[in-house]
C-alpha cells in the first residue's frame, strides 16, 4: 500500500443546488443545479426570457432565491444572514450596459472599488489598474471620461474594473449585446485573455461561435430549466434535447 497522501478534491468555486426563483406567480428559475470549478469558463445560452440573467443576479445576490442554495467556495451565500456587501466584493460583475460613472475618469472608474471596498492604497490600486489598461491598449485614455470612449472601449474598461480586484468569480451578462457588431471582437478577445489567465467565469451570450471557442462547459436554459449541459462540441454539434436543437437552428440561421 502506497504511503502517498491523496489530496482532497478542490472545492468548487460555485455550486448551485435546487435553485428556484419566481416573480409573483411566474416561475423564472426551476430547480437549477450547477457547479463551476476553479479556472473554468461556463457559458449559458438560451432565448431571451429563459432565466439566464436572473441566474446571474441571484448568484450576485441582486435577487433573493425562493428555494435552493448557492455556495461560493463552500460558503452558503444564499443564507439570509450573509454579509451581502462582503460577498459581492468577492464577485466581479459586468452587465449589458457599461455602467461606468460618467463623472469619473477611466482610471478613477477602475480603481474605485479597489480603494473604497477593498481598502487598497491609491498608489497600489492605480499601478494595478494601469497595468491592465496598458495591456488592453487604453493606457493613453486613463484621464478621459467615459463619453470620450467608444462602446467597445467602455465595455473593456468595465471588465477591467470588475477583474482588477482579483474576484473569485466573474459574472458576464450579455456583455456584447449593446455594442456595434464591429466592436464585439475586441471585447470577446479580452474575455479569451482572462480565460487564458485562469479566471473563473460564468457568462451569458448570444455569440455562439465565441461560446464554442472559450467555454469549458455550455449550459442551455429553457423556460427557467437547465435543460442541457456539456462540453461545447456536444451541446453545439450533438444536442440531445429538442428545444436545444430548435434554439440552435434559429440562432445559426437567424
Amino acid at each position: 500500500m502506497s504511503g502517498d497522501v491523496v489530496a482532497a478534491p478542490a472545492e468548487a468555486v460555485l455550486r448551485v443546488e435546487g435553485l428556484y426563483k419566481s416573480f409573483g406567480e411566474t416561475p423564472v428559475l426551476t430547480g437549477i443545479d450547477l457547479e463551476i470549478d476553479q479556472h473554468q469558463v461556463v457559458v449559458a445560452i438560451g432565448a431571451s426570457g429563459s432565466g439566464k440573467s436572473t441566474l446571474l443576479k441571484t448568484i450576485n445576490l441582486l435577487e433573493r432565491v425562493d428555494d435552493g442554495r448557492i455556495f461560493l467556495k463552500g460558503e452558503d451565500i444564499s443564507d439570509p444572514r450573509i454579509d451581502v456587501d462582503r460577498t459581492r466584493a468577492r464577485i466581479g460583475v459586468v452587465f449589458q450596459q457599461f455602467n461606468l460613472f460618467p463623472h469619473l475618469s477611466v482610471l478613477d472608474n477602475v480603481t474605485l472599488a479597489s480603494r473604497k471596498v477593498h481598502g487598497i492604497a491609491k498608489d497600489e490600486a492605480e499601478a494595478s489598474a494601469m497595468q491592465w489598461l496598458e495591456r488592453i491598449g487604453l493606457g493613453a485614455k486613463v484621464k478621459d471620461f467615459p463619453d470620450r470612449l467608444s462602446g467597445g472601449q467602455q465595455q473593456r474598461v468595465a471588465i477591467i474594473r470588475a477583474i482588477v480586484t482579483n474576484p473569485e468569480l466573474l459574472l458576464l451578462d450579455e456583455i456584447t449585446s449593446a455594442l456595434d457588431p464591429l466592436l464585439v471582437g475586441e471585447v470577446l478577445d479580452l474575455v479569451a485573455e482572462l480565460k487564458a489567465a485562469g479566471s473563473t467565469i460564468l457568462m451569458t451570450t448570444h455569440e455562439m461561435q465565441f461560446a464554442r471557442t472559450v467555454a469549458d462547459q455550455v449550459i442551455f436554459l429553457h423556460n427557467g430549466v437547465l435543460l442541457e449541459q456539456g462540453p461545447p462540441e456536444q451541446v453545439f454539434d450533438h444536442p440531445r434535447e429538442a428545444a436545444t436543437q430548435q434554439y440552435l437552428a434559429r440562432v445559426h440561421t437567424g
